[in-house]
């Protein structure tokens, strides 16, 4: 069995992440490719993991791909996590991730609303009329918020209390449960959001706003290994549990999809990985970087087993959730994190030595966040312990 230490492994995630200084990318969807794709829960987080790997590159930037040259997708894929996504990779997303999501949501729905008694004993085809009409409204406006497609669309002002026993709970109306369906479908996409990049108040557009005739269809297990060949490419080698965690497929979903690959087994000092049989050939190691990259980035979210990069610093760096935040990278590891002041300063704390020359790189790494940041202010989605001691 060929085997592939964690020096290789680090050097293969400076190079395929463009984290190194020599890949850094002025091409903004060549960098949300090389990561398969940019994790979006956070607005923020698409913006930083793009500042950390950007060779010239603004937020405007960002927004010109997104929301002008729209080469990018966002969209709820793996693990039901919002994603941004090259255009070409949304087919795959959609067949893969996204199908099943539209059907365990309208399920869900359905079920509350069936309780409710709403729809006159057929609260499934009361939901997809309300989907069907809020899907042409969308098509006359062109772009809308929730509010505005609401008064288009009375029904989506309906009501459910999804624990009608429970203190706690409260009714909610249905509007962001059927676009998020939609959404799921492929059939509408959020677009521009109101105000500047760190917010997540999104209009929808339909989705022929990005993709003219929609997004081809593929057969699930066709995309399903697509996916995973894709994801080995930017993430390998890595153990089979580390695929089924990021995608949040089943079990027999993943081995269907590995065993439509040509992939070889590896020893990742002790522990069993997969990896594809055109890439095994070691990568030279890159001269030394630092990378300060923001909450949830994809590549510290791209594997559950983390140790070969983490070492002893979970605790402070992750929330209780398993959300990881703000971090400082030297080389492969990550030895810090950081955080943005509510006067914007950007302030860190390594959690070992590191020596004079990578505090000095990781410092000018420190530097540039704050000029991408200019006056913007933000605070990550999901805060972790060191994060908070940073800000206090």
């Amino acid at each position: 069995m060929r085997s592939i230490d964690a020096a290789q492994r680090r050097a293969r995630l400076a190079l395929r992440h463009r984290l190194a200084t020599p890949e850094r990318s002025a091409e903004v969807a060549e960098i949300a490719r090389s990561l398969v794709a940019l994790h979006a829960t956070d607005p923020a987080t698409v913006f930083l993991s793009v500042a950390a790997r950007g060779n010239g590159l603004t937020p405007a930037d960002v927004e010109q791909a997104l929301y002008q040259d729209r080469s990018l997708l966002r969209m709820l894929a793996m693990r039901r996590t919002m994603f941004v996504a090259p255009l070409e990779l949304v087919p795959v997303l959609q067949a893969s991730c996204a199908d099943a999501l539209a059907h365990k949501q309208r399920r869900t729905y359905g079920k509350y609303l069936a309780q409710a008694g709403v729809g006159d004993g057929d609260a499934q085809g009361w939901l997809t009329e309300v989907e069907a009409e809020t899907q042409k409204a969308l098509l006359q406006r062109g772009a809308a918020t929730g509010a505005q497609l609401s008064k288009d669309v009375p029904r989506l002002r309906t009501q459910v209390n999804t624990a009608p026993d429970k203190p706690y709970s409260k009714p909610t109306n249905i509007t962001t449960w059927v676009l998020v369906t939609l959404g799921c479908e492929g059939r509408i996409v959020r677009g521009r959001p109101n105000g500047s990049w760190t917010s997540s108040q999104y209009s929808w557009a339909p989705i022929e706003s990005w993709l003219p005739e929609g997004a081809a269809t593929m057969l699930a297990a066709e995309a399903r290994a697509e996916l995973v060949r894709r994801w080995l490419r930017a993430f390998g080698p890595a153990p089979v549990s580390d695929i089924k965690w990021w995608t949040g497929w089943t079990s027999s979903e993943v081995r269907a999809a590995l065993s439509a690959l040509d992939l070889v087994e590896v020893d990742m000092d002790g522990v069993a990985g997969v990896l594809l049989a055109d890439d095994l050939e070691p990568v030279a190691a890159p001269e030394p970087w630092a990378a300060l990259l923001p909450s949830l980035d994809p590549t510290p979210m791209g594997w559950q087993a983390r140790d070969w990069f983490l070492g002893p610093h979970a605790a402070r760096l992750f929330d209780r959730s398993g959300n990881i935040g703000p971090t400082v990278w030297w080389n492969g590891r990550i030895v810090g994190g950081w955080a943005q002041r509510k006067d914007g300063e950007i302030v860190y704390r390594l959690l070992e030595d590191v020596g004079a020359d990578a505090e000095a790189l990781i410092a000018t790494q420190s530097q540039q966040i704050a000029t991408w940041f200019g006056d913007v202010r933000t605070v990550p989605r999901f805060r972790t312990p060191l994060e908070r001691e940073l800000t206090e």
